[in-house]
C-alpha cells in the first residue's frame, strides 16, 4: 500500500502538492536517506525527511476519514489566505492534528449556506468532478418576475461565458412581489453558476443560499456560523454516491459524539457577526466610509477596548480621589479624639502605677495555688 510523496506531504499540511513538488525536485526532500524524485510512491514504515527533519506521517487509507459541515455567513471568503485580510471559513474550523481540512466546492462572498469540508483529499476530489453529476440545491432570492418562458430557457440551457449550462430542477418555494424565492439544482459547481444563469435571462439575485450538497442537507439545527461534524452513516451515504469504500473507524466517538448529542437537543446561537450587516451599518452612521477588514478592524476594537479601560480607570481614580479627601477632611477630627481617649488611658494607667506604690507591704497576702485552676499535690 503506497502513496505519491507529494501527496503525502501536502496532506501532513506542509503546503499544496504544487508546491511540494517544487520542494522535492530542489532535493530537500529524502525516503530512506535518499534523495527523493517527483512523482515517487512512499510505503508505510519508510523514513521521510524534508531539509534533514523527520516527517510523521500515515497513508491516506489509514487515516479516519471525518468530514464537517460548515454554515457559511455573508462576508467570508471561501480560502485559506486573504491579501485584503478579510476574514475566511477556515478560521472558524477545529484544528486537525497531523492533517487538514479539504474544502468542497466554494460560495462566493455573499452567497451563505451549506459548506463542506474532508480529511480526505480523494472524497473531496470525486464530490467536486463534473463527471460524478452530484447535485447542489439552492435556495435563491430573485428580483423581477422570472416568467414560464424564462424558466423553460434556464431548464433547456443558456450559454454562459465558459459553456452551456442549466438547471435540473427549478420550483417557486414562496414569496410576496418581485422578491421571491426559488429551489433551483445544478449538477456542476462552476464560478457563480446560479448567479449568471440568471442574469443571463435580466434577472437579478439578491440572496443565495445552498441547502444540499449530494446526500447531506444543511441542518435545521445548525446556526449561521457554526459547524458540525457527520457521523458514520452521514459519511458513508456520502462516499457511496462517488463510488468510495468506507474506512474502518469512521463516526464520531466520545466528546465528539456527545457534542452533536447536545447540538441537535440545544442548537448553539447564530455567530452572525453580521460582518456585512455590521459594516453597512457602519456606513450608513459614518457617511459611507471604507470598510474595515481583518487586522485593522482587530486593531480598531483594539484601541476601542484601551479607551474604554482607561475611562473606567479614571473613573475609579476619581472615586478614590473623593474618598481621600474626605478621609483627609475628617483626619482632624479623627486626630483630636485620638488624642483625647490617649491622654485618658495615660492618667488611668498612671492612678494605678500609684495605687500599687501605696500598697502596704506588711498586709498578709494569698496563698499560691488557692485558685481552682491548680491542683494540690
Amino acid at each position: 500500500m503506497s502513496e505519491k510523496l507529494q501527496k503525502v506531504l501536502a496532506r501532513v499540511g506542509l503546503g499544496s502538492r504544487r508546491y511540494m513538488e517544487e520542494v522535492i525536485a530542489a532535493g530537500r526532500v529524502s525516503v530512506n536517506g535518499q534523495v527523493a524524485q517527483v512523482g515517487e510512491r512512499i510505503e508505510p514504515g519508510d523514513e521521510l525527511r524534508i531539509d534533514g527533519r523527520k516527517v510523521q506521517f500515515q497513508i491516506e487509507d489509514e487515516i479516519r476519514r471525518r468530514v464537517l459541515i460548515y454554515y457559511k455567513p455573508e462576508g467570508e471568503i471561501c480560502s485559506r489566505n486573504d491579501p485584503e485580510n478579510r476574514p475566511t471559513v477556515f478560521e472558524q474550523l477545529p484544528q486537525i492534528q497531523g492533517d487538514r481540512w479539504v474544502m468542497v466546492g466554494r460560495l462566493d462572498i455573499n452567497s451563505t449556506g451549506l459548506l463542506l469540508f474532508t480529511n480526505d483529499g480523494e472524497l473531496a476530489n470525486r464530490l467536486m468532478h463534473p463527471s460524478n453529476e452530484i447535485e447542489r440545491e439552492y435556495a435563491v432570492r430573485v428580483m423581477g418576475e422570472v416568467t414560464p418562458q424564462l424558466k423553460n430557457n434556464m431548464l433547456k440551457g443558456v450559454t454562459l461565458d465558459d459553456g452551456p449550462a442549466k438547471f435540473e430542477s427549478f420550483t417557486e418555494i414562496g414569496g410576496d412581489g418581485i422578491n421571491r424565492w426559488y429551489q433551483v439544482v445544478v449538477k456542476e459547481g462552476r464560478n457563480r453558476e446560479v448567479r449568471r444563469i440568471f442574469e443571463s435571462q435580466g434577472l437579478k439575485v439578491s440572496r443565495l443560499l445552498r441547502t444540499r450538497y449530494g446526500t447531506v442537507i444543511l441542518p435545521r439545527e445548525l446556526r449561521t456560523g457554526r459547524w458540525m461534524e457527520l457521523d458514520k452513516q452521514d459519511i458513508d451515504n456520502l462516499t457511496k454516491s462517488v463510488e468510495l469504500k468506507p474506512r474502518q473507524g469512521t463516526g464520531l466517538f466520545g466528546m465528539a459524539k456527545r457534542r452533536n448529542e447536545r447540538m441537535q437537543d440545544k442548537p448553539m446561537s447564530a455567530r452572525r457577526g453580521g460582518f456585512l450587516r455590521q459594516q453597512r451599518r457602519d456606513n450608513e452612521e459614518e457617511g459611507q466610509q471604507k470598510p474595515v477588514f481583518g487586522r485593522e478592524r482587530e486593531r480598531r476594537d483594539e484601541t476601542n477596548q484601551f479607551q474604554q479601560r482607561e475611562r473606567r480607570q479614571n473613573n475609579t481614580q476619581g472615586a478614590y480621589g473623593q474618598q481621600r479627601e474626605r478621609s483627609n477632611g475628617n483626619q482632624g477630627t479623627y486626630g483630636q479624639r485620638d488624642r483625647q481617649e490617649g491622654a485618658a488611658n495615660r492618667e488611668r494607667r498612671d492612678d494605678n502605677f500609684g495605687n500599687r506604690e501605696r500598697r502596704d507591704d506588711n498586709a498578709p497576702r494569698k496563698p499560691y495555688g488557692t485558685k481552682k485552676i491548680f491542683k494540690k499535690f
